[in-house]
């Protein structure tokens, strides 16, 4: 099972989604954490890739206008994944 923490900034975004794109977004993470837990590639779907200019942080798509930044936590026994911001498309410039 991956660990999951999220920064303060995350949560306020979150309460701005509407509860249509909460579902997607969590629809698309249950298959984003098998993903990860498995040690496998993220499935293209998906869609995850490093955000130009800020180094060691990693956007997911979730919908055609959804976008999520994370980065990785400390490697010590299951995939941490700390979640900085969820929103739409233009969050990668503030990731």
């Amino acid at each position: 099972m991956a660990r999951h923490s999220r920064t303060s900034q995350f949560d306020r975004d979150w309460r701005a989604l509407t509860e249509t794109q909460r579902k997607r977004f969590l629809a698309v993470h249950a298959r984003f954490d098998a993903d990860l837990v498995n040690d496998r590639r993220f499935r293209p779907g998906i869609r995850v890739k490093g955000v130009q200019g800020a180094p060691g942080i990693f956007e997911m798509t979730w919908a055609p206008d959804g976008r999520a930044t994370f980065q990785y936590g400390p490697a010590a026994g299951d995939p941490h994944v700390i979640w900085r911001r969820v929103g739409r498309h233009a969050i990668p410039s503030r990731p």
